[in-house]
């Protein structure tokens, strides 16, 4: 085949390179990746720090020394560290997304040190947020020969390189200039700008200082030796004030080698709810993270407050959260068994301690209980629950009673306690968050105690009988009752019980009320899922209504003659135990309650004595 006869090959693309719109991502940086303009001096203090490292990685015995000079809105941030030649700097700094810790010279100091802080390579982007120029001042400790370099940028993109006299910068380190815009000259205040070095630099390990003044005061609270625990509870609670705003019931230190955290957990004086979020400040090797780190803790610990550095958890690209992985995991789970030992030792040795403590948290202790068996048998005789002796540990009721049972709603317990407490029988209210659960799991960290959930029939049984002779005087009575009552699915009974002034109570447990919404369910369905939920039903017993014979209304209503002034006047007691119970009312309930309330309303008026004159 002749050759001049083949298709010519297609020309390959020409490769383009991505363009940046810098004022756009400074946009992008201000509005969606950082919380608060703040931000942009954690940035500077990230890039000197780095730089200290860095240098004294190569050269131990350097100078490490940072200095902040704020003035009539310009900030000037000086550091010793390794510095950057004029190839680094069209290297680094103007190339967005590549770090400088990921540059070979420091590349090796990192991996022989591990003490950067920066990975994401658009820290000084951050400075575009406050001022519309960035100037930076340069020479190398690496390559001690080169002249100074400086770099200047726009937030237009565009950014001039020159290299300066060495008179410009004798010694080796970086300066960085800014002139704040008019819209944010707030913060390169000095006032502003020292409180924010104070913030985020408390605990850098190097010379950091605004003008002359020291940042941060190390070692940490928690790292210093004290003379006495006392003084130690003290300085702790103090710094807890000064962070969070509160005096803490206790200061918790938190140590964990292998995954290099060490901080303080603060025990919050009040109680709060399980579902609001804490929320912990995180330092990493110095530098604080963020104050919002929720993902720290077990769910469970939600009533502390945590300050902790570490060299080994992984920020996210914002360095204001915690990114989410095995690491922080492993670390969650340590902490939480430092919080466990903690609770532990105070059962162990110091009860009054630990009662103050639960008299405020007990919700967060029985959150941990619930999961796990040994600190759920620590706290058996500490933990509250309410019962019909009083407030008391599941191990003092235990003791009192062979068959601990309990009811699931607080409604229940409110309804019986006073009928049980009277006929012997120790009732534990477990309406409230994980008590039920609590109390299902004493059996298995307390052998020989049973736990059984309260029934009708235990309550029942349990009520003085009426008399044979009695009963069937009033076999009239209550065959009117039964069948009044037969449609809301609830049977009578007739006790004798105290206090004498209940006339009645309405009974019922989960198998009940789940066949009564089967019941229920199955009226307002189709003739598939009426079928369906026909061969649902159960032998479930129903619900109950037990009269008390003693009760001196039940009497009066017993004696009536009147079949239909009877049925109208067990609804009423029905109705009236209903809502004792405070059982939600189903829309016959409620029907109930209108009509037997107008029917003895009618009977009221009709029989009445007439007045004279009418």
């Amino acid at each position: 085949m002749d050759p001049s006869t083949l298709p010519t090959p297609p020309t390959p693309p020409s490769p383009h390179s991505f363009q940046v719109d810098l004022r756009g991502l400074v946009d992008l940086l201000s509005h969606h990746l950082y919380s608060s303009p703040k931000v942009y001096l954690r940035e500077l203090l990230q890039n000197a720090v780095d730089a200290l490292t860095a240098r004294l990685a190569e050269e131990p015995g350097a100078p490490a020394r940072v200095r902040l000079y704020a003035e009539e809105g310009a900030l000037r941030v000086e550091d010793t560290g390794i510095g950057l030649t004029e190839a680094d700097v069209h290297s680094l700094l103007a190339t967005i997304g590549r770090s400088s810790k990921r540059a070979d010279g420091l590349e090796a100091a990192r991996e022989g040190q591990a003490g950067f802080l920066g990975q994401f390579g658009i820290g000084l982007l951050a400075c575009f947020v406050v001022a519309d120029r960035i100037r930076v001042v340069s020479r190398s400790a690496r390559e001690p020969g080169a002249p100074p370099v400086e770099w200047t940028a726009s937030d237009d993109g565009s950014y001039t390189v020159r290299t300066l006299d060495q008179a410009a910068r004798p010694e080796p380190g970086t300066t960085v200039h800014l002139v704040a815009r008019g819209d944010t000259r707030e913060w390169l205040t000095e006032d502003r700008v020292r409180a924010l070095a104070r913030d985020f630099g408390a605990l850098l390990p190097y010379d950091v200082r605004v003008g002359e003044e020291p940042i941060g005061e190390l070692p940490a609270p928690w790292d210093r030796s004290y003379p006495s625990p006392a003084a130690r509870r003290g300085a702790l609670s103090a710094h807890c004030r000064e962070v969070f705003g509160f005096t803490p019931l206790d200061s918790i230190v938190l140590d964990i080698p292998l995954a290099g955290v060490r901080g303080v957990a603060h025990v919050l004086p009040a109680a709060v709810s399980p579902a609001q979020r804490a929320r912990h400040r995180v330092h990493l090797k110095g530098m604080l993270l963020t104050e919002r780190a929720e993902q720290l803790l077990p769910d469970w610990a939600f009533f502390v407050r945590c300050v902790l550095d570490t060299d080994s958890l992984r920020p996210t690209a914002s360095r204001e959260s915690l990114y989410e992985d095995e690491t922080l995991a492993t670390v969650r789970d340590a902490l939480g068994a430092h919080l466990r030992d903690w609770l532990a030792r105070l059962a162990a040795g110091d009860p009054e301690r630990l009662g103050a403590f639960l008299a405020v948290h007990h919700l967060g202790v029985k959150s941990l209980a619930r999961h796990d068996p040994d600190m759920l048998r620590t706290m058996l005789p500490w933990l509250p629950f309410e019962t019909t002796d009083g407030q008391l540990s599941l191990e003092e009721f235990a003791g009192r009673h062979p068959v601990v049972h309990f009811t699931r709603t607080v409604e229940e317990f409110r309804q019986v306690a006073p009928i049980a407490a009277a006929q012997g029988i120790g009732v534990v209210n477990g309406g409230y968050t994980y008590d039920a659960a609590l109390i299902e799991a004493l059996p298995s960290v307390r052998p020989g105690t049973v736990a059984a959930e309260l029934d009708a029939d235990t309550v029942t049984a349990h009520l003085d009988p009426v008399e044979p002779a009695e009963e069937l005087a009033l076999a009239g009575f209550l065959g009117t009752a039964r069948a009044r009552l037969d449609a809301l699915g609830c049977e009578v009974a007739l006790r004798s019980f105290h206090p004498l002034s209940v006339p009645a109570l309405h009974l019922d447990d989960r198998a009940a009320r789940h066949e009564q919404a089967r019941e229920e369910a199955a009226e307002g369905a189709d003739e598939l899922w009426a079928g369906i939920l026909g061969s649902l039903r159960g032998e479930a017993p129903r619900a109950r209504l037990v009269l008390n014979h003693l009760n001196p209304l039940v009497r009066r209503v017993s004696s009536l003659g009147d079949p239909e002034l009877v049925g109208t006047a067990v609804e009423s007691l029905y109705g009236q135990a209903l809502l004792m119970a405070q059982r939600p009312l189903r829309p016959a309930d409620s029907a109930l309650l209108n009509r037997s309330f107008l029917g003895l309303l009618e009977w009221a008026t009709h029989h009445a004595p007439e007045q004279d004159g009418t």
